[in-house]
């Protein structure tokens, strides 16, 4: 999400409307209690309220997306989010602009992102990345995941 490199500003403005809106939501105290489903909100943010259990590594599938940043917040369980850079990677399922979403074979080099109830994870574009993975057993996950569009696009 960030440059690596001294002096590189962020790829993308966390001080949009976009961004506060996401924010604000996520200070809600009822998240725990929402509906699986999705909610819209203001300036094109879609909130996602899932519940699933956390799956091996090699059940999922890394993605990336173009004109949506992910903003994935966990509720209550705890998983994984492996995440790495688009460079080398093989496309398995070419980009669907209809979801917003392009699918990647497998790769070795990766990120694990540890994630506990109260952790998210900002994902934008130039994000690959693998979510749900299990931490130490599959277990029951409640997470929120925020659609932000992404500025200019």
């Amino acid at each position: 999400m960030f440059s690596t490199e001294i002096g590189k500003e962020s790829l993308h403005d966390f001080t949009s409307p976009a961004f506060k809106t996401a924010f604000e939501f996520l200070k809600r105290k009822d998240l725990a209690e929402l509906e699986e489903g999705w909610i819209d909100l203001d300036n094109g943010v879609r909130a996602s309220v899932q519940h699933y259990d956390s799956i091996n590594a090699e059940d999922g599938s890394f993605e990336s997306h173009e004109k949506l940043i992910d903003v994935q917040y966990v509720i209550e369980g705890k998983e994984y989010c492996l995440v790495c850079k688009r460079d080398g990677l093989t496309v398995k399922t070419p980009y669907s602009v209809d979801n917003d979403i392009t699918f990647y074979n497998e790769t070795e080099k990766y990120s694990s992102v540890l994630l506990l109830p109260g952790d998210f994870i900002v994902l934008g574009p130039e994000d690959v990345h693998k979510p749900r993975v299990k931490v130490d057993n599959n277990e029951p996950v409640k997470k929120i995941v925020l659609k932000v569009p992404v500025e200019g696009v």
